[in-house]
């Protein structure tokens, strides 16, 4: 595996790509040692870019080759013993590949690496970024569970460097296993429920909310030292017998065992040369006192805080739906298995519980915790996708198609096209553009054509789907976009002929901009929503500009639902295509599919009926006649055919566009070359 290392002066900047094993094999050679040689000489204070190998390009530094190392830092370390210990922790755990520590002993750097289930690594810059931040997050929550100290939190990009540095008792393992990781499609965010239930499942038993034994040793003497440090003052090197009486007796009150209590002292006090006498006073204090554990230096506000966090945890599972934008809330040991929006009601039912049980709480420290980033994110469409089993290999989106009798040789593919771009829709595979294609199912009532577009979403998704929506409120049809998986345009010919580019320019929004009641400022939310639509008329298109927007297609019969639908398997089948590099757009040959299937789709106004009847395009070889469409308009009405004095002369231009009709622009307008039969 190669790195690369960086070195920048007042005269230039330069990287280097070198391989990492004779780097680690460098750091652990003496300076000025033989064996480390030119190398040495070459590294000295250079940074390391231990997660790919990099370029210089207009004097930035370009990643080249990512090789899946993450960076973790342990800082704020007292000296080489604790530096010690946390290289030895790392090393217990078998993805760590190298560990080692400053000269100060003050930091440690841990690299550990990743990869994808399929052994590969993203290879695109987009995709390098997001694997990356969830790898350095992952990263953190693995080795923090087993180091005795913080773990940094920055440092998820790629561009993150580390110190070459001399460490004789540095850690390397060349075979060190990688850490699992499928390819993400977002930024990590705030936790999700489904992490918060996997974390509710940690078997050590937890004295207060959130925090292991260890933890909770840890927060209970600190307040128990800066309550003795309150009443004491800043501690004299020649007495310190009043303060450690005073934090004795504070660490005996919040029930820190004797032995913890000592160790903390001489960690936090710098006091191993005066073990003993810490030892002693301890001793004493814990040997005469009464009522260990009764007296804990919290201050009311952090007990009902802990209190009121340990309960909401203990008896009701909250998370905040992202599609819904409320908190829902399930209570725990009750035969519900139902989610259930969070109300007035039940924030008073839930104070109520508290205080029964002793707690301090009031209906405003339930709102208070509801509404924060205690709950969980839950996002109802990613939680569903990404807990997919395997896809088996058996297409199943074409069938789900040949469901819906029709003569329409295209429908199949087109269909599973569609299929594609709504998942993808879903995943936000796509920040620039949506799934602006919609399919647009014509028939007989009673022909099934509502249910079958239900059918599509899975049992877990159909709080999701949206039928009969009023394009003419257009605030509601851009929050659904936000808010909906699926949207079905029911009775699709309602749809007004002055609705259409409002529908079109939605369709095709990638991002929903909105300003939220009782909102100032506008935001940006993430489009979920992908359309279909129904129609029992046959005349349904009405925009002249084209129809590459719909995929028609005419039932020739009732749908059939004699097979159940394997969603898991749909779906699963769509994930895997996608992740494969399947296209999930349309593109320049199946629109014109499209175009052509959908003529027989297409209304014709009476001023485009009486046009073809009366006139048609004139040949580049004809001489014609070259007027203007008010001229056009004109002479059909002398044929007092049809009343057309409520026609738009820019309606009837475009209808002309439409049928190719040869244009020119002159000063006087637009004139159209025909020749009337």
């Amino acid at each position: 595996m190669n790195i690369s290392y960086f070195k920048e002066s007042t005269v230039k900047k330069s990287i280097r790509n070198i391989s990492f094993a004779d780097v680690m094999e460098c750091m652990q050679e003496e300076p000025g040692r033989a064996k480390a040689g030119l190398l040495a000489k070459r590294l000295k204070g250079a940074s390391l870019l231990c997660t790919s190998t990099f370029a210089l390009k207009d004097g930035l530094r370009v990643p080249t080759n990512y090789n899946g190392v993450v960076v973790l830092q342990v800082s704020n370390l007292t000296g080489p013993a604790e530096a010690s210990l946390v290289k030895q922790t790392a090393a217990e755990l078998p993805q760590t590949l190298a560990a080692y520590a400053d000269t100060c002993g003050t930091r440690v750097y841990i690299l550990v690496l990743f990869t994808r289930p399929d052994g590969a690594l993203p290879r695109t810059e987009e995709e390098v970024k997001l694997f990356h931040a969830h790898a350095h997050r992952r990263a953190v929550r693995l080795y923090q569970g087993q180091i005795p100290f913080p773990v940094d939190t920055g440092g998820d990009t790629p561009e993150v460097s580390c110190p070459f540095v001399h460490d004789a008792t540095r850690y390397y393992a060349p075979q060190a296993k990688p850490v699992l990781q499928s390819q993400p499609t977002e930024m990590p965010g705030e936790a999700t429920w489904q992490e918060a239930v996997q974390a509710d499942n940690d078997p050590l038993r937890r004295q207060m909310p959130g925090y292991s034994r260890t933890d909770q040793l840890s927060l209970l003497f600190e307040t128990s030292l800066k309550s003795a440090l309150t009443q004491c003052g800043p501690p004299e090197d020649t007495n310190l017998k009043p303060l450690l009486v005073l934090l004795a007796t504070n660490c005996f009150g919040s029930g820190i065992p004797e032995e913890e209590a000592v160790q903390s002292a001489l960690l936090h006090l710098q006091l191993k040369l005066r073990e003993t006498e810490v030892r002693t006073t301890f001793r004493n204090v814990y040997g005469k006192n009464n009522g260990f554990g009764e007296k804990i230096c919290l201050a009311a506000e952090q007990l009902l805080a802990l209190q009121t966090d340990e309960f909401m945890k203990r008896r009701y599972e909250l998370r905040y739906n992202t599609l819904k934008d409320e908190v829902e809330c399930r209570e725990r040991g009750l035969y519900s298995y139902d989610f259930v929006k969070v109300n007035p009601r039940l924030l008073n039912s839930i104070a109520l519980n508290g205080q029964e049980e002793g707690i301090k709480m009031w209906d405003r420290d339930v709102n208070r915790y509801i509404y924060s980033d205690r709950v969980p994110r839950f996002s109802p469409i990613d939680h569903y996708l990404y807990s997919l089993p395997e896809w088996d290999g058996k297409d199943r989106i074409r069938p789900l198609a040949e469901t819906i009798p029709c003569n329409n040789p295209h429908w199949r593919n087109l269909f599973h096209r569609w299929f594609l771009g709504m998942v993808a829709q879903w995943r936000g595979i796509n920040k620039k553009h949506a799934n602006s294609t919609a399919p647009l199912l014509v028939g007989a009532q009673g022909t099934g054509k509502s249910t079958f577009c239900l059918n599509l979403l899975p049992p877990e998704l159909r709080a999701y789907y949206a039928e009969g929506v009023d394009v003419g409120n257009k605030r509601n049809t851009e929050m659904y976009l936000s808010r909906f998986a699926l949207i079905n345009m029911d009775e699709f010919d309602q749809v007004k002929e002055s609705q259409q580019g409002f529908l079109k320019h939605v369709m095709q929004k990638p991002v929903v901009t909105i300003r939220k009641p009782h909102q100032a400022s506008v935001e940006s939310l993430r489009r979920y929503a992908s359309f279909i639509a129904t129609s029992n008329h046959y005349d349904v298109l009405t925009d002249t500009s084209g129809s590459r927007r719909f995929i028609c297609v005419r039932l020739t019969g009732p749908i059939s639902y004699r097979e159940k639908i394997n969603h898991d398997q749909l779906y699963a089948q769509a994930m895997h295509e996608i992740k494969r590099g399947e296209r999930y757009w349309f593109e320049g040959p199946e629109e014109a599919i499209l175009s052509e299937t959908n003529k027989e789709f297409q209304v014709q106004v009476p001023a485009e009926q009486l046009f073809l009847q009366f006139f048609r395009a004139a040949e580049s070889t004809e001489k014609g006649e070259k007027l203007l469409a008010v001229e056009i308009l004109g002479r059909l009405q002398e044929k007092k055919l049809f009343n057309l004095s409520a026609t738009k002369i820019i309606h009837f231009g475009r209808i002309l566009h439409k049928h190719q009709i040869p244009s020119k622009r002159t000063q006087t307008g637009t004139i159209y070359h025909v020749v009337e039969k």
